[in-house]
């Protein structure tokens, strides 16, 4: 008799420092599959678990999948809309024999400010304490005790950039089905350091001071009784208590090995913190510098404005800078700003058009500008994913447009998404290998869309809700001592969270 496994996600990063609320319309626009629908999923996580499953022979009991480009807390209604069916859908289903969840560690809603333990203290208490139940994270998650005390296992994505999201799913799945029959009885425990830090020296590939804490971490696995490890890279932009990053150990019925390894993970990040932190520039410092450097592109890493951290992308920071400075050479500049791109369309290709630019979606962090340009092309703002999260899937930025002020050449789309390998700016016709300079708004990912080509790459210091660093932000639930605002914090002892 084959095991029946109920797989199912709510799938999405929060920000409580900005950005915009998600709504059911962002799941719509982003991936939003129920039932059956759910088995054909055709990249990320799920799609990695659903492909086991099926070489296993095992019966899927499909739930929900839910997955949107990050944002403000997601709604209540929202939550509750999302939570209720994957609920419903698993009662239904019974009995199963377990449940694989891929979720992110790092979603809140307005309702739930940890979203992911919500939902796993939900599942736990519909399916009882004997059905085991793996989830999958992403490495920047903010693992709580929730979330230990409810899942049998919790596996991370091991790679950022976030290549491996499908092999994640093969291996949370592979878990599940080794829990089930017996080859392993997990004790899990996750050891938490309060450094709060931003994404830019977080990558995994090469040197920097994440890259050697997953090393370490990833040379742990398979020794003796040690089943897994991830380490974590927190999501520095919720607001939340005992915030922090780690590592996470699952081991063969040894809690103590679980617990002793994970405190070792922990301590070697807190050693690498100050390697974490980024020396930034203004976006005036910047062009000024780049006076310097021969040809482009020059990459302007405005990462105060990132959707993929959950800002509303609607800054015009640098934008307002190129355009005082009027650099020689092509910019590209994206702004997300749906009257605009609505002005643009209604005006049609080649039309001068006035517009009010940025700053509407989340007016929080700066004010509109006034410009005068040339609408070059309008479309409707799709494009395909080449990898990543949602590989193969539809990216949706809406009503979208380019306008051209002087050498500047502005993508405006209606609504935000998640930047993966400079997919948006393709898609309308624009080639950021031959831009003296390139405005780019994520953190880590445009290091595969034009890391090799790249002439120089500034961290610019602009205002927003997903900043380089947070050593100027201000939080309500995140209490000191952290680093970066503790640069030493005396009798440092990691955070231990068990799962026994």
């Amino acid at each position: 008799m084959p095991h029946r496994i109920a797989v199912g996600s709510i799938f999405i990063e929060c920000n409580h420092l900005g950005g915009v609320p998600a709504d059911l319309e962002a799941f719509r626009r982003s991936e939003l599959r129920f039932g059956a629908d759910v088995v054909d999923a055709p990249g990320g996580t799920v799609a990695g678990m659903l492909q086991h499953l099926a070489e296993t022979e095992t019966a899927v009991c499909p739930l929900l999948v839910a997955s949107a480009c990050p944002s403000g807390p997601v709604t209540a209604e929202c939550y509750e809309f999302l939570k209720g069916d994957l609920l419903k859908r698993l009662a239904d289903s019974t009995p199963i024999d377990g449940v694989l969840l891929a979720l992110h560690g790092s979603a809140a809603a307005e309702n739930a400010g940890d979203l992911e333990g919500d939902l796993l203290e939900a599942v736990r208490a519909a399916v009882g304490p004997d059905v085991p139940i793996v989830a999958t994270l992403d490495l920047h998650a903010h693992v709580t005790e929730r979330m230990v005390k409810n899942a049998d296992a919790l596996l991370a994505w091991e790679t950022y950039p976030h290549r491996d999201a499908f092999e994640t799913g093969q291996r949370g799945a592979t878990a599940l089905l080794e829990i089930l029959s017996g080859s392993i009885r997990p004790t899990m425990a996750y050891a938490r350091v309060p450094v709060v830090v931003g994404a830019i020296h977080g990558q995994t590939e090469g040197d920097g001071p994440f890259a050697d804490v997953m090393r370490f971490t990833k040379s742990l696995e398979g020794q003796g009784t040690v089943y897994s490890t991830g380490a974590f890279l927190v999501h520095p932009y919720l607001d939340l208590p005992d915030m922090g990053g780690g590592g996470l150990v699952v081991t063969n019925n040894d809690p103590e090995t679980a617990a002793r390894l994970a405190t070792e993970i922990a301590s070697m990040y807190w050693e690498r913190r100050f390697e974490l932190e980024p020396d930034v520039v203004t976006p005036e410092e910047a062009i000024r510098k780049s006076a310097y450097i021969d040809g482009g592109p020059i990459l302007l890493v405005e990462t105060a404005d990132c959707c993929g951290g959950g800002a509303a992308g609607d800054s015009v920071a640098t934008l307002k800078a190129l355009l005082a400075a009027e650099p020689p050479g092509t910019s590209l500049v994206p702004v997300v700003d749906p009257a605009a791109a609505a002005e643009c369309h209604s005006a049609r290709a080649g039309a001068t058009v006035s517009l009010t630019l940025g700053h509407q979606r989340d007016p929080r962090f700066g004010t509109p500008i006034k410009i005068n340009g040339t609408v070059i092309r309008v479309t409707d703002g799709g494009f395909v994913y080449r990898g990543g999260i949602w590989d193969g899937q539809t990216g949706q930025m809406g009503p979208t447009a380019v306008v051209r002020v002087g050498s500047v050449e502005i993508l405006i789309a209606s609504h935000g998404t998640y930047d993966w390998c400079g997919e948006q700016f393709e898609s309308v016709g624009l080639d950021a290998a031959a831009a003296r300079f390139v405005v780019v708004k994520n953190p880590m990912n445009y290091s595969m869309a034009y890391g090799e080509i790249a002439k120089a790459i500034f961290i610019l210091d602009t205002p927003g809700p997903t900043p380089a660093s947070i050593r100027s932000t201000t939080f309500h639930n995140l209490k000191r001592p952290y680093f970066p605002l503790d640069q030493s914090i005396e009798g440092l002892v990691p955070t231990v969270l068990t799962s026994w």
